[in-house]
């Protein structure tokens, strides 16, 4: 678990610094193609770790963020039915969508480096 965390938290940096770099140099689209590349990994990962029932109990905030994300999900199905609810929900995550990002980013470091140290390493 440990290890596959790690890899997590380390490709989640990799892609956001990546598309945000590609983006700047680009000027174009690019940015969007990042929103789901970065958005994709998040899902998978958030698969994962509720398949494995990693850091998901009721109440922690990676299980708060699934339900989060579960609404947002249910907002846009609910949106190919109710067009000015789609166009709001794709307005309102063109900005928070980045922020979503980093704190997912931040909640997996946090319970690599954070969660996870050994009981002795946390009396320094």
């Amino acid at each position: 678990m440990k290890k596959f965390k790690q890899i997590d938290c380390w490709i989640s940096c990799i892609l956001i610094v990546t598309f945000l770099i590609w983006s700047l140099i680009k000027l174009d689209e690019t940015f969007i193609i990042g929103y789901f590349v970065v958005g994709g990994w998040h899902i998978i990962s958030m698969f994962i770790h509720i398949i494995n029932n990693w850091f998901v109990e009721k109440g922690s905030s990676r299980n708060i963020y699934h339900w989060i994300v579960f609404w947002i999900f249910a907002t846009a199905g609910l949106g190919f039915i109710v067009y000015p609810l789609l166009y709001i929900l794709l307005v309102a995550m063109l900005f928070a969508a980045p922020c979503m990002a980093i704190y997912y980013t931040w909640l997996c470091y946090n319970e690599v480096y954070v969660k996870m140290q050994r009981p002795i390493a946390l009396l320094k």
